[in-house]
């Protein structure tokens, strides 16, 4: 393998033999040997102002999406009501999808926040980041201290944090009846959207084991240190204050009021959290390593850009940005695409694309993604869904 992890033809044709093995598209897997470039290199072929945070700049992403969601939110409150009835039943599901999306795009801001890429200070970060996810009832430094492990160990089967996969005698006996069968897989996929996110915060379903019970509410967990324990509480003071907020408003206006205004938007942004982190985390073409291959490098760049069409520029590019995203966590979403198109050349093989349509990619990783398993080399492991 050559410089920019270009490979061979006769390596290229096994590796898409390889790809149709479970019966899906031809895909090319990423190479597992250690890149023959460094992570300096990288940050070298990347333009100087792309690391340049600039408060300004960040804060106009944050004004311009809340300007929306206040604008949807008037619509919603003043003009959908005032429709006739059979108009309601389309425009409810029409404010609650664009919601939830520019919501969503409110999320990766305070992801940048957790980050310490909005700004060069580090109070002010965590001020609007603590704010912002918050208001979405994510618990800010908890996610911010778990979300800083993934990064450090990505693609580490003893060690990352979410979506980490299982070996094949880890399963369940009833596996293969859930992911072998077209309803058994819809259904997780429907369970995995609606509840994947408060699972995950509340029991660490799909993340890492511990060795005893972790949750990310609980300041005393193992997931946390002694340093971290007081932010944990800060985090839960501000989730419990919304939580507040929102009681009194069912007091005022009705439950069912809060779950048409506030309650159905934030599923969606729950849904598209949970579908996008899986998409970057889940292919057949990803690796995952075991401790006697896992280094940092490999690890990060096992990871997805995605296509999702407009909405990449509404989830601010957290989307198709994600590889440079993983390298780089610091630099600011508004210059990730120019580093993307910047790094693609010395990457080569190692990076990875794919344009496939959202929905078809979450039904065949659904499919294909269902544990993982070594093959040729010891310590490298490729997903399968062989029973």
């Amino acid at each position: 393998m050559g410089a920019g992890g270009r490979m061979t033809e006769k390596e290229r044709e096994k590796q898409e033999q390889l790809g149709r093995a479970n019966g899906g598209a031809a895909y090319q897997r990423s190479p597992t040997d250690k890149p023959p470039f460094t992570l300096g290199q990288i940050k070298k072929a990347i333009p100087p102002h792309c690391f340049q945070r600039s408060i300004i700049k960040s804060f106009s992403y944050v004004v311009h999406d809340l300007v929306i969601v206040a604008a949807l939110l008037y619509a919603a409150l003043v003009w959908i009501p005032t429709l006739p009835s059979v108009l309601q039943l389309g425009a409810w599901p029409l404010y609650w999808v664009v919601q939830g999306c520019v919501m969503t795009g409110v999320w990766v801001i305070a992801h940048e926040c957790g980050h310490h890429a909005f700004s060069d200070y580090s109070l002010l970060d965590d001020t609007v980041g603590l704010v912002l996810h918050s208001w979405l009832l994510v618990p800010y430094f908890s996610w911010k201290y778990s979300h800083r492990r993934h990064h450090s160990n990505t693609g580490s089967l003893e060690r990352d944090e979410v979506f980490v996969p299982k070996q094949k005698e880890a399963l369940a006996w009833y596996t293969p009846y859930i992911y072998n069968n077209p309803v058994g897989r819809l259904v997780h996929i429907v369970v995995q959207l609606t509840l994947g996110w408060p699972l995950y915060l509340a029991l660490n379903a799909s993340g890492r084991p511990y060795p005893r019970f972790a949750c990310h509410f609980d300041p005393y967990g193992p997931i946390y240190n002694d340093r971290e324990r007081a932010q944990i509480f800060i985090s839960d003071v501000g989730v419990l204050a919304v939580s507040l907020a929102l009681l009194k408003l069912v007091s005022s206006f009705g439950f069912w009021w809060v779950v048409r205004v506030y309650g159905v938007p934030l599923l969606i942004v729950n849904a598209w959290l949970v579908l996008i982190t899986y998409l970057q985390h889940t292919h057949p073409a990803l690796p995952h390593y075991d401790s006697t291959e896992w280094d940092w490098l490999r690890g990060a760049l096992a990871t997805m850009d995605r296509d999702y069409g407009i909405l990449n520029r509404v989830f601010h590019n957290i989307t198709d940005t994600h590889v440079a995203h993983h390298l780089f966590s610091t630099m600011p979403h508004y210059h990730a695409m120019e580093a993307t198109k910047a790094i693609k050349p010395i990457l080569g093989e190692y990076y990875q694309f794919d344009p496939t349509p959202v929905a078809k990619a979450t039904w065949r990783e659904a499919k294909e993604c269902i544990y993982v398993e070594p093959e040729d080399r010891k310590g490298v492991f490729w997903y399968s869904n062989k029973f």
